[in-house]
């Protein structure tokens, strides 16, 4: 896993430092970041939490806590994805789209792949919030709740760093 996080890790280095070499081309258009941007910056940031908490709680057999803050991490996720969502409908509305030159055509790229990667950030936590609630026998390893952990924070910390680049950048 940790190649791969290293993989993405570059491949988004490239791509925010090609935002920035291009960025004083002739023809460059910018965009208003969203305020919708904020509110899922602050989902996936309390997701980032519950995902820890739902670590401990499995750790300590605490399994009702575990199911809790599993299904919280979930549905933060999911409300991640619908905000940006809306923010990308807003933005869209504003005329910037993938036609043309400038920032917005970035940050659909930038963001979609991040969007690719939280989805499977979210495919994983449903398979984990699935088994939280199976009736099978537990083994009580949790090497695969901190794979799934691990992961969760890198999309958190990657899209922290999208974020604050383009209000940076901008």
């Amino acid at each position: 896993m940790w190649v791969g996080i290293g993989s993405i890790i570059m491949m988004f280095a490239g791509l925010t430092s090609a935002y920035i070499v291009k960025r004083d081309q002739p023809g460059w258009t910018t965009f208003d970041i969203p305020r919708t941007f904020w509110y899922s910056t602050l989902a996936i940031l309390v997701s980032s939490l519950t995902m820890q908490m739902s670590l401990k709680a499995f750790k300590e057999r605490q399994m009702q806590l575990y199911r809790l803050v599993i299904s919280a991490t979930l549905f933060l996720g999911c409300l991640f994805i619908l905000l940006q969502w809306l923010s990308f409908r807003q933005i869209w509305k504003t005329g910037i789209t993938l036609k043309g030159s400038g920032a917005g055509q970035f940050l659909y790229v930038i963001a979609g792949l991040h969007a690719v990667h939280v989805f499977g950030g979210i495919i994983a936590l449903l398979v984990t919030f699935i088994r939280a609630f199976g009736v099978r026998k537990r083994s009580y390893n949790s090497i695969p709740l901190e794979v799934v952990t691990t992961y969760w924070h890198f999309v958190d910390l990657l899209w922290l760093y999208l974020f604050i680049f383009f209000l940076w950048i901008h």
